[in-house]
């Protein structure tokens, strides 16, 4: 966190989950300013009031839809996180149209604001469900990752070489299921539990990456001083089975209450199970302590070097939760009360 030192950092979708918790950390760090963009006006005035008695925040009303908007509030800025989306798989489903608007031409709009500025550093904050997209936001958050890459890559025309960014490293970081954000299983289940049930269930067989909103917000701290350009940088979750954790919440919930636990069927674009990596990806990725680093199918193929972090082994599978051990009940009872997660 150190690095931030004396960096003006602004985060797009700082209402959001993830969004407010890189906001509360970088707060607490020792960059210089902390700027919050949002469109959500009731929200970004809670957040402004909340860090009001500190000097180094300030909040601006602007949708990531705006070009111009974005423009004129990235200008003195370092580094950008970009945090703003469409998130919810049923209501993209629903309107793909406004998932567009958002997540893809919304990106590209961070993208050529932060050109413009000549920003230092674009983390894209993209999402397991890039992976082999079976929905609208999923395909909405792979294209986002691809215009990341783009922005950070040249194209070859003939002898003429067009340089697309003018020295601003772009990246995206992929995370799954971060336990406890909005449209998570962890607020549905409690809430099911404190009305009495049924706790409702999709399927009983899926998997997902599990991880926790400080660890997630961690994460990509941490990646804006890993990315070179270009790169997708996965972060490293323990698994868990979706029945798992509601027996295990059910159990410390309200161990005296006999709550059922029934199955709905899968909603429309919903898979069993997460990805975070592909079998595409596989040959160029390679694996670095806490992280997995696919690099863009225009890089160079040597292995990269990154400072900081121990190079291993190239993976020989895909990053899929279907294919990695998932955490026994007492496992996930403890992962969940250790950090807080069932308090």
């Amino acid at each position: 966190m150190e690095k931030f030192k004396d960096k003006t950092v602004l985060v797009t979708g700082s209402c959001g989950t993830v969004g407010a918790e890189l906001v509360r950390q970088l707060v607490d760090s020792s960059a210089a300013h902390v700027v919050c963009l949002d469109n959500n006006e009731t929200e970004l005035f809670f957040q402004i009031e909340q860090y009001r008695g500190r000097d180094k925040v300030s909040g601006h009303l602007a949708d990531v839809r705006d070009r111009e908007a974005l423009k004129l509030r990235m200008r003195g800025v370092d580094i950008v996180l970009h945090a703003a989306a469409l998130k919810h798989v049923v209501l993209c489903e629903d309107s793909p149209a406004q998932a567009i608007a958002t997540n893809i031409l919304g990106t590209q709009n961070v993208i050529d604001a932060a050109q413009a500025n000549g920003v230092e550093r674009v983390i894209f904050t993209s999402s397991d469900k890039a992976v082999n997209p079976t929905n609208v936001m999923g395909t909405s958050k792979l294209m986002g990752e691809r215009l990341m890459t783009a922005a950070a890559e040249t194209t070859a025309k003939g002898l003429e070489i067009q340089a697309r960014n003018s020295g601003t490293i772009f990246a995206s970081t992929r995370f799954g299921n971060v336990l406890g954000s909005r449209g998570s299983v962890v607020p549905l289940f409690r809430r099911q539990i404190e009305g009495g049930g049924p706790i409702t269930l999709t399927d009983r067989q899926m998997t997902r990456f599990i991880m926790t909103l400080e660890e997630a917000a961690a994460l990509v701290l941490e990646s804006v001083w890993l990315a070179k350009g270009g790169e997708v940088m996965v972060t490293k979750m323990p698994v868990a089975r979706i029945e798992d954790i509601a027996h295990v919440m059910r159990d410390h919930l309200a161990s005296d209450q006999n709550i059922e636990i029934i199955e709905i069927g899968a909603k429309p674009g919903e898979k069993m199970y997460e990805e975070l990596m592909n079998d595409e990806e596989v040959r160029r990725t390679y694996e670095y302590d806490d992280f997995f680093m696919t690099l863009s199918a225009f890089s160079d193929t040597s292995t990269p070097k990154y400072s900081g972090v121990t190079c291993q082994p190239q993976p020989d599978r895909p990053y899929n939760s279907a294919h990695e051990a998932s955490m026994n009940k007492d496992e996930l009872a403890r992962y969940l009360v250790e950090r807080g997660v069932l308090n």
